[in-house]
């Protein structure tokens, strides 16, 4: 037997995910579009380790007791990755979420043992806001700890000691660029500071869906920009987060979602992988960053969830309908001709 190979429980098995090469987007661009494997972590997603570095940075600093329980505000993943992490280590987990979150994503909560307590959707600013109620109920409940995933720097620091480091020697130093959306900004701050301070040459790409601001922020200096809608889940920032701050990035683009919705059902009929809708943003990110770079490049990107999260939506040709999303099968010509014309 060979002990290398032997994971130390559900928390050793987070990371070291492998670096995909997305091959009919890699020989369309003359680069190597390359996709870590994130949905590959035992809670299936790349919010596992934004979990597991915020739980374990809360018990060195003794802010999290034995037995304790985890509050958080989240979209579903980060407290997917919670759950689990919290069961792993014998603490309790209580789940604030939006009620426009897939059902599969609050079904899996409660299944995993969390307490799930959705709540109407509300803007950052207002008290109702789901990050808000779960910092007052943090406050509430004896020895419990608010994960606060959009401000707690250990988020953006378990990248950069983890996804940054892996990117790198999975390239063998070779990356060129790195695109990615932000939710909290942890994977955009923690790995873009790690790979920037290897090369200082690596261009550094924000995929923005529609209706957030950061492209706003990374292009312009302020958040006035944050027209249009989207439906991807888990993503999508109106404001500058601890975690976003300080971030290295060079450049930035909003992505449609029909844009992403094509990207999604090509993925899965031409490259087998079956992913949700970040993974569609931050791909469509990789191949601008490749369009305006030249042939040539290495470009990683996150290949965030898998699309089981999502099938009463990605895969119900009635919610596509309903939302204008059917998708059309464009071809990936025309998808590359329609990033390439995006701002």
């Amino acid at each position: 037997m060979t002990t290398t190979a032997i994971r130390n429980g559900f928390c050793g098995a987070i990371g070291n995910t492998p670096l995909i090469r997305l091959t009919t987007l890699s020989e369309a661009t003359g680069c190597e579009i390359l996709g870590k494997a994130e949905f590959l972590n035992p809670g299936g997603s790349v919010k596992d380790r934004a979990a597991l570095g915020i739980i374990e940075d809360a018990e060195r600093r003794g802010l999290l007791k034995p037995g304790g329980t985890i509050v958080e505000g989240t979209a579903g993943n980060t407290g997917i990755g919670l759950t689990l992490v919290a069961n792993a280590k014998g603490y309790h987990c209580v789940i604030v979420i939006p009620n426009d979150q897939s059902e599969e994503k609050i079904n899996l909560l409660r299944a995993m043992g969390a307490k799930v307590r959705p709540v109407c959707p509300a803007p950052y600013r207002e008290p109702g806001n789901y990050n808000k109620i779960a910092a007052r109920l943090a406050e509430e409940l004896p020895g419990a700890f608010w994960a606060n995933q959009f401000d707690n720097r250990a988020n953006a620091e378990f990248h950069y000691r983890t996804t940054g480091p892996e990117l790198w020697e999975q390239t063998n130093g070779e990356i060129t660029g790195f695109a990615t959306a932000v939710g909290t900004g942890g994977t955009l701050n923690g790995v873009a500071r790690f790979l920037k301070e290897r090369n200082a040459a690596i261009t550094t790409m924000c995929a923005d869906p529609m209706g957030a601001a950061m492209w706003s922020w990374f292009r312009h200096g302020h958040l006035d920009i944050d027209d249009g809608d989207s439906v991807a889940e888990g993503i999508g920032q109106g404001r500058v987060t601890k975690n976003v701050e300080g971030s290295p990035i060079d450049d930035a683009v909003r992505v449609p979602d029909r844009i992403m919705i094509e990207l999604i059902y090509h993925l899965l009929e031409h490259e087998g992988l079956l992913l949700g809708t970040s993974t569609g943003i931050n791909v469509a990110g990789a191949l601008k960053t490749a369009l305006k770079g030249g042939k040539g490049q290495v470009i990683a990107t996150v290949l965030c969830d898998d699309a089981q999260r999502y099938l009463s939506r990605l895969f119900n040709s009635a919610w596509l309908r309903e939302n204008n999303l059917l998708p059309e099968r464009w071809g990936l010509q025309r998808i590359l001709d329609e990033i390439n014309g995006l701002d």
